[in-house]
């Protein structure tokens, strides 16, 4: 499997709401193969009411941010599973996963008999609030816990999993500002990305957008990315050691999975011997063998993970 094999596969799962690489790996990975995913259309679809578009990426020391007019709300940006939940007449019409932006997988049978979002609101009209699933980041995998939920057949097990939904945008528009909507939001019962602490959650990285909604509008979209928007991502700098062996071991669920054995290094004050590798595909496509110098970096600064072979 080549590099654009493996991201397409990537791509598909996550969309799918089952991640197999982190957003580190799968970064580096399309940097390195010039690859520009177009998202992933999943086979039992169901409408937004609005895209859901992804955010245009900044890094840290490397990119320039874009400028704005007016003021500009920095929030944090969760690392979960986004979903979109559509309100008619004042309750819960349709909650639909990503996808590829444009529709997504129904998981409305899933947010009947829980107060995950509020099913009944003082509010009749039709507009859809997007947000994102997450877990404590206490939670080994969390995204990957959040994500995986949204696929579960039993709702039970869905319902005992400890899951949050936290609302960054709706529309159409509330009120002339960002702020206000998410204050309005919030007086609706719901948790707010502006307001309600999100530090207990893993994050990757930070979201800018202007707080005026009509200059939001005003500016437009591309293809992909809202020009009112951005995220401001940090490059984790990678540590270099040596992959001394590869062992296969069995997960829970029975899934066996690579993991690499490393020559001990210091990451953020964690020792680091050990770490994931997906799978076999993800292997090949970073030329790995025993012996190799590797670059590794912990992932949502909690999972040790491979990022490329260092010559």
């Amino acid at each position: 499997m080549n590099n654009k094999d493996l991201l397409d596969k990537a791509s598909k799962a996550y969309y799918e709401g089952k991640p197999l690489l982190s957003d580190e790996e799968f970064d580096r990975l399309a940097e390195a193969a010039d690859y520009e995913p177009v998202g992933y259309q999943p086979d039992a679809k169901r409408k937004h009411m609005f895209p859901l578009y992804s955010l245009q990426k900044v890094f840290a020391g490397e990119d320039t941010a874009p400028k704005y007019k007016s003021k500009v709300i920095e929030t944090l940006k969760l690392d979960g599973a986004a979903i979109a939940v559509q309100y008619k007449n004042g309750k819960v019409f349709k909650v639909v996963t990503r996808g590829d932006g444009e529709a997504g997988v129904d998981v409305t049978d899933k947010f009947i008999y829980n107060t995950i979002v509020p099913y009944y609101i003082q509010n009749k009209g039709e507009f859809q609030i997007t947000g994102e699933i997450v877990a404590p980041k206490e939670i080994p995998n969390a995204r990957n816990y959040a994500a995986g939920a949204l696929n579960l057949k039993d709702i039970q097990e869905f319902l005992n999993r400890d899951l949050t939904f936290i609302a960054y945008n709706v529309q159409p528009a509330f009120s002339a500002t960002y702020l206000n909507d998410m204050f309005l939001l919030e007086a609706l019962k719901f948790k707010v990305v502006t307001l309600y602490d999100c530090s207990g959650f893993p994050e990757d990285g930070k979201v800018f957008r202007v707080n005026s909604n009509e200059e939001f509008d005003n500016l437009g979209f591309t293809a992909h990315h809202p020009r009112g928007a951005y995220a401001l991502k940090t490059r984790d700098e990678g540590v270099v050691t040596t992959l001394l062996d590869v062992v296969w071991q069995t997960g829970k669920s029975g899934k066996v999975t690579p993991v690499a054995i490393l020559d001990e290094i210091i990451i953020d004050d964690a020792k680091i011997s050990r770490a994931t590798l997906n799978n076999m595909a993800y292997i090949e496509s970073l030329d790995l063998e025993i012996g190799c110098q590797v670059e590794v970096i912990r992932a949502g600064k909690i999972i040790p993970c491979i990022i490329g072979r260092v010559s």
